[in-house]
């Protein structure tokens, strides 16, 4: 076998989403959960113009799933007991196997709530990779490795970015080597040259955050380009991080040693809120077929150049922005909560990257 993680750029059957349920994350009060009710919904109905979704509801949120989504044949509703809704990190990564033309893996990592903090509830979540694979007739590629989905990007060639506080964090892998994450990305993504970021935003070290995605900081629209954060103001804590990252990606080459084009994705104007610095990022959008779907932070210029950018880096598609603060306000954006499946290759047709 021959796994391989395709590009997000490469055509889509589907995207998976979990509905948000009641809990620590959603929020404390009425209007704060239907504030993050209506952004999941939001960005599912955004999705679902470029392709179809399927969101897992826990059926204690049948009744408001149904209510918020149903009504297109564009989003499908499936149940199954959650307890956290961020689908990019506990659902499974699909894979491709070039030598087996016709058949989907999906990678199941090992999920323990971002390093099991003691605000954390994610066993019921942990099981959903499992179940995602089995719906779909994927086969299983299990790991031991925790990691999330939104501690890895690929260019679907054999590069992929992540971030020595994500998947060294002892708190998830005790011990582990970059050599031993490594083999494990070799084996179950196909991944050939691992680049490691040695942190990611700082907003991202507060007790709700990941420890560092990388997913909210650089991702590869194509082999050979980087698109990175930036934040040019001299006061916040990551222009010093996005300033660091950018010389050492300036060094590195990818899995066919080409150095990288990197193109900033500047942060919106807003700096701060009451819990501090802000980590809102354009980097955490979703490629989908024929678009991209963006985040969006109510700052009409810097969304409007956000998308100009995007345009530009993913040539041929429609960039369209969602609002999600809200999301960000629970720890994450559009690429958190979603996961690409991936079409898979008719027998005979071959594999690779578009």
């Amino acid at each position: 076998m021959a796994w391989r993680m395709p590009a997000e750029t490469d055509p889509h059957e589907r995207t998976w989403m979990a509905f948000p349920r009641e809990g620590y994350t959603l929020g404390a009060n009425d209007a704060e959960r239907e504030e993050g009710y209506a952004a999941w919904a939001a960005t599912a109905r955004a999705v679902a113009e470029f392709e179809p979704v399927t969101m897992v509801v826990d059926p204690s949120e049948r009744v408001r799933a149904r209510r918020m989504l149903g009504g297109t044949d564009a989003i499908e509703l499936v149940e199954a007991p959650l307890d956290e809704f961020w689908m990019r990190d506990f659902g499974p990564t699909f894979v491709l196997d070039d030598e087996r033309p016709g058949v989907l893996g999906a990678v199941t990592w090992t999920f323990n709530g971002w390093g099991a903090p003691d605000w954390a509830d994610w066993e019921l979540s942990a099981r959903i990779g499992a179940f995602v694979a089995e719906r779909v007739g994927a086969e299983r590629v299990d790991s031991d490795l925790v990691n999330e989905g939104g501690g890895i990007h690929v260019d679907g060639a054999g590069t992929v970015l992540l971030t020595e506080t994500v998947q060294l964090d002892p708190r998830r892998n005790p011990g582990a080597t970059k050599a031993g994450v490594e083999a494990e990305l070799a084996r179950t993504i196909g991944a050939t040259r691992a680049i490691w970021l040695p942190r990611g935003l700082e907003r991202d070290y507060d007790e709700f955050g990941t420890n560092g995605h990388v997913d909210i900081v650089a991702t590869m629209p194509a082999p050979g380009r980087l698109l990175l954060h930036e934040q040019a103001d001299p006061s916040h804590p990551d222009h010093a991080v996005t300033e660091a990252l950018r010389d050492l990606l300036a060094d590195e080459r990818d899995a066919a040693g080409r150095p990288f084009e990197v193109t900033a994705l500047p942060a919106p104007a807003t700096l701060a809120d009451e819990h501090g610095p802000l980590d809102w990022s354009y980097v955490n959008h979703l490629v989908v077929n024929g678009g991209v779907v963006a985040c969006g932070f109510g700052d009409e210029v810097a969304d409007a150049r956000a998308r100009g950018i995007l345009e530009a880096a993913y040539p041929g598609r429609r960039v369209v922005s969602v609002d999600a603060r809200p999301i960000f306000a629970r720890g994450g954006g559009v690429h958190c909560i979603t996961q690409q499946q991936p079409a898979v290759p008719a027998a005979g047709t071959g594999g690779g990257t578009r």
